[in-house]
């Protein structure tokens, strides 16, 4: 999934961190990719492969949209600027795409999710932001029966070609 370089281990690209939590307590109507703004010792942890987003959220301040309760922890690499672990950090959007968000948050019960966290082709680090609405038990407990069924029957026809 994430490739590394040989000699120091770090992700070239692919996924950094993923939020399962968030696509099982949410029904995700649309996703969007944005950028965000990193500081150099932000950047290099990320490429370690050490970061979280189970408990973040993104929302509006200011007019612009931020993520909010992320984790990455400082960079061990002997850098001597500190930064906050759990600082807000701001996600790059057209105006459009702010002004379209703003109107979908304004709904009721509809969310912004982080989704993942991942450095695309070119190295440059972006963030997955899900348009979501809250599910309910009932709709969760839905989810866990289907997704049981389908592990059941890939096993099943797994099994069932070795037999003839």
């Amino acid at each position: 999934m994430a490739k590394t370089t040989k000699k120091s281990g770090l992700i070239a690209h692919g996924i950094v961190a993923q939020n399962k939590k968030g696509r099982f307590n949410y029904t995700i109507l649309e996703t969007i990719e944005a950028g965000i703004v990193l500081k150099g010792p932000e950047v290099k942890s990320l490429r370690s492969g050490r970061a979280t987003i189970t408990e973040a959220h993104a929302g509006e301040r200011n007019g612009e949209i931020w993520l909010f309760n992320s984790y990455i922890p400082e960079y061990q690499g002997g850098v001597l600027s500190r930064f906050d672990t759990r600082a807000p950090r701001k996600l790059l959007f057209h105006a459009r795409q702010v002004d379209r968000l703003l109107g979908e948050v304004a709904r009721d019960g509809i969310t912004l999710v982080p989704l993942d966290i991942h450095f695309n082709d070119r190295g440059i680090a972006k963030v997955t932001i899900g348009i979501g609405e809250g599910r309910k038990k009932a709709d969760k407990r839905h989810a866990i029966a289907e997704r049981d069924w389908q592990r059941d029957k890939a096993r099943l026809m797994r099994n069932k070609g070795k037999e003839f």
